[in-house]
């Protein structure tokens, strides 16, 4: 059955369906023998498709693995700043893996990374509203900003879903705060504390739909249990 290469391509783990796209704009992709364009269908079991002159794979296993990501880390494969990556974390790993979504430097926790592009399209397109939690240790006063926090926010000039916020505690003068979020806008919980009255001291993301950091040592990393793949959905 013919279907969209941006799709075909992501299915196949070669590379996100936004990745897709640019391969296809830089006429890396061809069918049939003929450069293929934005737009285009195929039939992956009739076609000869290939990326780079190399045909393509199919039917082979997808690689998932949780990573407990530190502060001082991006969220990229490569950095043009020469900065440490996630990818610098992970090399142990036999599979070419790229981030679901993204941590900022200052950020850390929770982030999974898979060769799987289908997957990567379902957990970070906003339609899916896949709920991501974090603990926030903010100063400020907290008990004035809670309603502030779950009440109506806009952020970018769009409203956002409203957060779920409690209060865990208090360390050291900090106020620690479950923030549990829908969207995953760029830095959307500091934006938000920021718009409550509260600075952000330390930010860790400790669940992402059903998938729970735990006890996962910060800078290492794990596959998903069977467990937790059928959690997202993976036979």
């Amino acid at each position: 059955m013919e279907e969209r290469l941006q799709k075909i391509l992501s299915a196949a783990g070669v590379t996100s369906r936004r990745g897709a796209e640019q391969y296809l704009l830089a006429g890396r992709v061809t069918v049939n023998g003929r450069a293929a364009s934005l737009g285009d269908k195929a039939d992956p079991e009739r076609d000869d498709i290939r990326v780079d002159g190399k045909p393509l794979r199919h039917g082979e296993a997808r690689t998932y693995l949780m990573l407990n990501k530190p502060r001082g880390y991006v969220t990229t494969l490569s950095d043009e700043k020469g900065r440490k990556t996630v990818a610098d974390l992970v090399k142990g790993c036999p599979a070419r893996v790229w981030p679901v979504g993204r941590l900022d430097l200052d950020s850390e926790g929770l982030l999974l990374l898979t060769d799987d592009g289908e997957l990567t399209h379902r957990l970070i397109h906003p339609s899916h509203e896949v709920e991501k939690e974090y603990h926030v240790w903010v100063t400020g006063d907290a008990g004035k900003a809670l309603p502030v926090l779950r009440g109506p926010i806009t952020l970018d000039g769009v409203p956002l879903r409203p957060a779920r916020v409690e209060l865990l505690g208090r360390e050291k003068g900090e106020s620690v705060l479950s923030v549990t979020i829908h969207e995953g806008k760029n830095r959307q919980v500091r934006r938000m504390c920021a718009l409550a009255g509260l600075q952000v001291r330390r930010l860790r993301r400790v669940r992402e739909g059903a998938l729970r950091l735990g006890d996962l040592p910060v800078g290492r990393w794990r596959l998903l249990t069977e467990e937790e793949r059928h959690q997202l959905g993976l036979r």
